[in-house]
C-alpha cells in the first residue's frame, strides 16, 4: 500500500511502516501535537508514517459515548495535519457516503472490522481511488479476507492492505492468531493493529477495557512473524481520552517501543 502514497517518507528504508495517532480527533491542538511528536520519532528511526484519527466513531456500546467534535471539523484537522507535516493521513468510514466525503481530506480510507463484509461500502471506498485498508473482522478467518481484498481490486483499485486486530475469544477478550499474518500476506500487505488487539470488549459497564501492558509483547511478535506495518493508537494521557483510552499507548512511551521494534526488524531481515 505505501508504494502508492507519494507523501510518505522513508519508503525505501526497509523498515516496517506505522499507522498511529489518537483513536478520535479530540481537537486541533492535541492532534497537531501528537502528529509532530510521532513525525519526529519516525524520522529518527526512518519509519514510514501515516497519521490516523477517526473523524467520527459510529460503533459505540452506549448511546452516550463520545462520537465526534464535528465531522467536517475533524476532517479539516486531518487535512491540516497532512499539509503541515507532508505526511499521509487515514480515517475510518462507516457509511457509503462517507467514502467520497473523507476522500477529499485523507489519503487512506479504513474500513472498520464490523463492516468489512459490507460490499457496497468497500466498493464505494475503492471507487474513490484512495488506498483502502481493511480491518479483519473479529469473527473472520484469515483466509476469508481474500474476498474482502478482491472486492476492492475487482472495483479497479489495487491499493489495499489488511489490518489484523485479533479474533473474539469468548465474550470479553480478543486473541491474535499470528499464523494469520503470513496467510493474509498472500492477498495484500498486512498491518497488525496492536492496541485494538488488546481490547476487552463487551464489559458490563458498556465501556471497552484493555491490556495496554502487553502492547510491546504483541508488537514484537507481529514484527517477528513478518507484519508489513503496525497500527498503534496513542494519546498524551489515555486516562482522559474520549475513546478507547483503556488500550492506548501513552505518547511518551512510543519512542522506546519503536526503537526496540526497529531492532527486531533489523534482526529478521
Amino acid at each position: 500500500m505505501i508504494q502508492y502514497l507519494e507523501n510518505i517518507h522513508h519508503k525505501n528504508s526497509k523498515n516496517f511502516f506505522l499507522i498511529a495517532g489518537p483513536c478520535i480527533i479530540e481537537g486541533e491542538e492535541m492532534a497537531l501535537r501528537i502528529a509532530e511528536k510521532i513525525v519526529e520519532i519516525t524520522n529518527k528511526y526512518e519509519i514510514p508514517y501515516i497519521f490516523k484519527g477517526s473523524f467520527k466513531k459510529a460503533n459505540r456500546s452506549r448511546v452516550d459515548s463520545f462520537t465526534t467534535i464535528g465531522e467536517e471539523k475533524s476532517l479539516e484537522i486531518l487535512k491540516k495535519i497532512g499539509e503541515t507535516f507532508n505526511i499521509p493521513t487515514t480515517t475510518d468510514i462507516h457509511e457509503n457516503e462517507h467514502a467520497a466525503l473523507a476522500a477529499n481530506y485523507v489519503d487512506v480510507l479504513q474500513i472498520p472490522a464490523f463492516l468489512v463484509r459490507q460490499t457496497d461500502l468497500l466498493i464505494a471506498a475503492a471507487k474513490t481511488g484512495k488506498c483502502v485498508s481493511l480491518k479483519k473482522g473479529q469473527f473472520l478467518s484469515p483466509e476469508s479476507m481474500q474476498f474482502a481484498v478482491q472486492k476492492v481490486t475487482d472495483s479497479g483499485n489495487p491499493k489495499t492492505a489488511i489490518i489484523e486486530r485479533g479474533n473474539s475469544f469468548g465474550y470479553t477478550d480478543l486473541v491474535v492468531d499470528f499464523r494469520g499474518i503470513p496467510t493474509m500476506r498472500n492477498y495484500a500487505p498486512v498491518i497488525l493493529d496492536v492496541t485494538h488487539s488488546l481490547q476487552q470488549p463487551n464489559q458490563s459497564s458498556g465501556v471497552t477495557g484493555g491490556r495496554p501492558e502487553l502492547i510491546e509483547t504483541i508488537a514484537k511478535a507481529g514484527i517477528a512473524v513478518g507484519a508489513d506495518g503496525l497500527f498503534i493508537e496513542t494519546h498524551p494521557d489515555p486516562s482522559v481520552a474520549l475513546s478507547d483510552g483503556a488500550n492506548m499507548l501513552r505518547l511518551d512511551k512510543l519512542e522506546d517501543l519503536l526503537q526496540k521494534l526497529t531492532r527486531v526488524r533489523e534482526a529478521i531481515l
